[in-house]
C-alpha cells in the first residue's frame, strides 16, 4: 500500500461477485469457511454469487485480493473449474465517497493485478456516495 492514503475510513471491503451459467453453490461450499456469503442464488438466467472474506477487515485493497487469489488458487480441480467456466469473475473495491476536502487514494501493484490476472478476474471500482445519517424521528404529539 502506497503511504500517500489521506482517509483510510473510505475505504469499504473488496466484494467478489462470480456470475455463471452454472450452479455456483459447489465452488462457495469449497470456500468454506475462508468467505462469508452475501448471496449465492439465482439471477434471472444466471447464477450468482456475492461473497466477502471471513478474516479480519482487510487493511487495503491490495491484501484483499491477495487474499481472494490464494484462495482460488487452492481450491479442488471440479470447484475451480467452476471457478474457470464462470462468465463473471470481479473483485469489486467498494469506496465511500470521502467529504468535500479529503480525498481517499491508492494503488495496484503489477503483483496484485498479475494475481488476478491469471485467475481470469476482473478489479472493478464501486464508489458509493456519502451516506445520509437516518433522521431521529419527531415526538409524537398526543391529542388532547
Amino acid at each position: 500500500m502506497h503511504p500517500f492514503v489521506l482517509d483510510k475510513t473510505t475505504f469499504l471491503n473488496v466484494d467478489l461477485r462470480i456470475y455463471s451459467k452454472s450452479d455456483l453453490r459447489p465452488l462457495v461450499d469449497a470456500m468454506g469457511d475462508k468467505i462469508i456469503e452475501l448471496y449465492v442464488g439465482r439471477e434471472g438466467r444466471m447464477f450468482k454469487a456475492q461473497l466477502e472474506l471471513a478474516s479480519r477487515h482487510p487493511k487495503s485493497p491490495e491484501s484483499a485480493i491477495r487474499e481472494y487469489c490464494k484462495l482460488i488458487q487452492e481450491l479442488p480441480q471440479a470447484a475451480r473449474e467452476l471457478w474457470d467456466s464462470a462468465r463473471v469473475r470481479e473483485f469489486d473495491i467498494g469506496i465511500e465517497a470521502p467529504k468535500a476536502t479529503k480525498f481517499y487514494w491508492f494503488s495496484i501493484a503489477p503483483t496484485v493485478i498479475k494475481a488476478a490476472s491469471e485467475i481470469n478476474a476482473y478489479i472493478v471500482v464501486t464508489i458509493y456516495g456519502l451516506m445520509k445519517k437516518a433522521r431521529k424521528p419527531r415526538k409524537a404529539v398526543s391529542p388532547k
